[in-house]
């Protein structure tokens, strides 16, 4: 096993004591004394009068570029197991990854680290002999090929590396199975799309190579963490002389790297075209990956000089209902479930019953990747694998009808949220259509470029953003429903809904001039239809955008007659959101009413259990108390409102808490931690993408706020107190709010010292950041991984996440604060 400070091999047979089968089922028999083998002079063993070999390992030609896990895991698996099988899709770099393991190990088999490359080889029958000619043996002797590897083998601690086994996975399993049997100080390192399915395997799957977010490139200095970025670097100084990665160069790269999925093959590729190419025309002609990458190195085996030959190998090792289940699933974009493959893939070709076959197949060949959830397992294609599919999938004609049922899911999918979306199921409905973003989005184009669905896309657009999706990104929801509304403009209740929810986004946003044009249309076509839903939505929209004008004498009389019309039709969250508007009409008007009609709106959101109602309500009921001058009360409401929002997507939320609670507690004397507030909540507005605070005359109360603490501090003092609160992430500005951390204005930025994250959570979330598993985590820190999948589950409710992908991300940004005393913690098991 590896252990101390000096990596020593010991075979799981020495490592085992009698009776102990911990590591997993042993193959074959338990290891005997091996008699004295005779030598020759110089030291190399003799059998059977034949020299044996100490290997055929071949030497690398480039640099080994990251897999530092990868490469651990696999040495630490190889100490509990005699067979390791590393899978992934093609061009993922599991053959350079087993010849890197090979060669750190093989130190350790004295009789040899053998290499056997199979991909050449198409009839089964030829396997052991491949074998044999690899390994050297004799081939005078008169046993056949398999007799003559267990002979050669039978008293031999030797490494046997089996390269690309998928297209003979059977013949692989069988010959495994008999040598581990025959062989009991034998090892072997298999790679292969698929596990063999031997008892005793060890599967180790091999991820795409960490890349940047193009989105948010990291700084040029921290660029270099990222496997993929060093990886193109490496290569395209190979190809360029003196090639450096400049800051001009870095989002290019950036991009280059996220487009290709991490894939080694893809990148390497990729990099190759800098004879004749820029980083960004490289990444502009990515646009047809396929077509760019299909040159590659000549002396390569065929299935790995291109990344089309690559996917081609694994889409021949499919079946024909395999092959089909691939190219529709890629109709999705980013995770699925099966539920959802499902209602994609059923035709009279696949039925009901081939789908959870299909899909287990495609899992097992490396085709998708499966993501555990907290109830259901969910599936994606690397990007490069979903573009594949897609072109199978426009080849066979049936491209449109496959994304017409994709289409067709998610707007069910929609319309069961809006159904049940004031109910205990608000904050999981918003969840899930979080998750379910990407295929939402795939599902909209269809509908705004696919002739004859654009008025699918309006419905779709207006169901999806009129229940709280909106809360998190008011940009994108213009842009759909802008798009929908420009195809569509024929006359329907849709386009009704959607008028009403694109001019609320523009009041938000402070187009004032859009919003009075939207309404004018929305009620001149309501009155044009006359049903009692777009009449309702209609009145509503013209008191909203009284209450955005300051008109408060004739929003409130206008709402109050929304609030009927929506009583008539049952609509409960159309109730709840009128009632709400008229609440706030009342309270900025100063009007008695306001305070029982907002505890109105918290009692029946209560009562349907609707957290993200309940957090407005709350909010509602601290800016009534703020305005009667009960800072107190105001502030206990707004920070529970704000703990509602945490676990949630509603940003909108958030930033109207933390405005809020920014004037009470000027109010309170605490200039410096409203100021703070105030630069938090300046974020919170910028990510909505509202005009901060909305409303005018909020607006007005903004505006006081920040003269009332310039006078007090004085501007640099505010201007630095305001930066701080600025630079907080979301979970951090909550923590802040609620008292939780405190913050050091003095430089702008947060301290280490005060995240709400220990010196172990960081450590982990650091790891994280880096790809991670909980096991993996537990290995690094030398922890048990119940332990580790602890420390993951604290850490993310501490940060207010709901995801690990969003803990990496803000690991990531926060890496410059901490990274030097998340180092001072590094000593193991801790």
């Amino acid at each position: 096993m590896w252990g101390g400070r000096r990596a020593q091999w010991v075979s799981p047979q020495q490592a085992r004591r009698p009776g102990d089968t911990h590591g997993g089922p042993a193959v074959g028999s338990p290891s005997k004394p091996r008699p004295p083998v005779p030598r020759a002079e110089g030291g190399t063993e003799l059998v059977a009068g034949s020299k044996r070999h100490s290997g055929n390992l071949p030497a690398e030609v480039t640099s080994f570029v990251g897999r530092r896990r990868e490469l651990s895991e696999a040495r630490q698996s190889l100490t509990r197991t005699r067979l390791l099988t590393l899978t992934g899709a093609g061009g993922l770099g599991k053959t350079r990854l087993a010849l890197r393991l090979a060669s750190e190990v093989k130190r350790s088999f004295p009789d040899g680290t053998w290499v056997v490359d199979l991909s050449p080889v198409e009839d089964s029958e030829l396997l052991a002999r491949t074998v044999v000619t690899a390994l050297r043996i004799d081939r005078t002797s008169a046993l056949p090929p398999m007799a003559a590897l267990i002979a050669h083998l039978a008293e031999s601690r030797s490494l046997l590396v089996l390269d690309n086994c998928e297209h003979l996975r059977d013949a692989c399993a069988a010959l495994t199975r008999a040598l581990l049997a025959a062989a009991p100080d034998l090892q072997v390192v298999a790679t292969s799309r698929q596990a063999l399915g031997v008892d005793g395997e060890c599967l180790l799957t091999v991820p795409p190579l960490s890349a940047p977010d193009p989105q948010c490139p990291p700084p040029l200095a921290s660029m270099a963490r990222y496997d993929t970025v060093q990886l193109f670097v490496e290569r395209a100084s190979a190809v360029v002389g003196g090639f450096r990665l400049t800051e001009e160069d870095r989002p290019a790269v950036a991009g280059i790297c996220h487009r290709l999925d991490g894939m080694p093959l893809a990148i390497e590729l990729a990099a190759a075209w800098l004879r004749v190419l820029s980083p960004r025309q490289i990444l502009f002609y990515l646009n047809d990956r396929f077509g760019l990458l299909d040159r590659g190195c000549r002396v390569a085996p065929p299935r790995q000089q291109t990344l089309r030959a690559a996917i081609d190998w694994s889409y021949d090792l499919c079946t024909p209902q395999e092959q089909c289940g691939w190219a529709r699933l890629s109709a999705f974009c980013g995770e699925f479930d099966l539920e959802a493959a499902e209602a994609v893939c059923v035709d009279d070709e696949l039925d009901r019953r081939q789908i959870l076959d299909v899909v287990s197949q495609l899992v097992d060949k490396s085709v998708l990747i499966r993501h555990g959830g907290h109830d259901t397992v969910r599936y994606r294609m690397l990007e490069t694998i979903r573009q594949y599919g897609r072109a199978r999938l426009h080849r066979t004609g049936e491209e449109t009808v496959v994304r017409r049922r994709h289409r067709d899911y998610y707007q069910q999918l929609v319309a069961r949220a809006e159904s049940e979306w004031f109910s205990a199921r608000q904050d999981a409905w918003l969840a899930r259509l979080r998750r379910e973003l990407g295929n939402i989005r795939t599902a909209l184009e269809f509908c705004l470029t696919a002739p004859q669905e654009s008025h699918t896309g309006l419905q779709l657009a207006s169901s999806l953003w009129s229940h709280g999706l909106i809360a998190g990104d008011m940009d994108e929801a213009c842009h759909w429903l802008g798009r929908s509304l420009a195809l569509e403009t024929g006359p329907s209740t849709a386009r009704v809904k959607a008028l009403w929810m694109d001019g609320w986004l523009a009041f938000l946003r402070g187009e004032t001039v859009v919003g009075r044009d939207r309404l004018a249309e929305c009620r001149a076509l309501a009155g044009r239809l006359g049903d009692a839903e777009s009449l309702a939505h209609a009145v509503e929209f013209g008191g909203l955008a009284a209450l955005f004008e300051n008109d408060y004498p004739a929003a409130a009389p206008l709402l109050e007659e929304a609030l009927d019309r929506h009583r008539v039709t049952g609509d409960l969250w159309a109730q709840w959101t009128a009632l709400f508007l008229l609440a706030l009409t009342h309270c900025l008007t100063r009007d008695p009413r306001a305070a029982p009609m907002a505890q109105q709106c918290l009692a029946l959101s209560e009562t349907h259990d609707a957290p993200l109602a309940r957090s407005y309500a709350l909010w509602l009921l601290g800016l009534q108390h703020w305005l009667h001058g009960e800072n107190r009360q105001a502030i206990t409401r707004l920070r529970d409102g704000l703990r509602l929002t945490r676990s949630g997507c509603d940003l909108l939320g958030s930033a109207q808490c933390l405005e809020v609670l920014a004037w009470a507690t000027a109010q309170e004397g605490d200039s410096e931690h409203a100021a703070t507030l105030l630069g938090a909540a300046q974020t919170a507005w910028q990510s909505v993408g509202a005009a901060l605070p909305g409303l005018g005359h909020l607006l007005h109360h903004h505006t006081e706020c920040e003269n009332r603490l310039r006078n007090a501090l004085g501007d640099t003092a505010y201007d630095e107190a305001v930066r701080a609160g600025i630079e907080l992430t979301r979970s951090q500005a909550s923590d802040y709010a609620l008292g939780s951390i405190a913050i050091a204005a003095s430089n702008g930025t947060s301290e280490p010292a005060h995240t709400p994250l220990t010196r172990r959570e960081r450590q982990v979330v650091e790891l994280l950041a880096q790809g991670l598993t909980d096991r993996q985590i537990a290995a690094k820190l030398v922890i048990s991984p119940r332990t580790a999948e602890g420390h993951v589950q604290r850490m993310l409710a501490k940060l207010g996440f709901t995801s690990r992908t969003q803990a990496a991300t803000w690991a990531l940004k926060e890496s410059r604060l901490w990274h030097d005393s998340c180092a001072e913690e590094s000593q193991p098991g801790r």
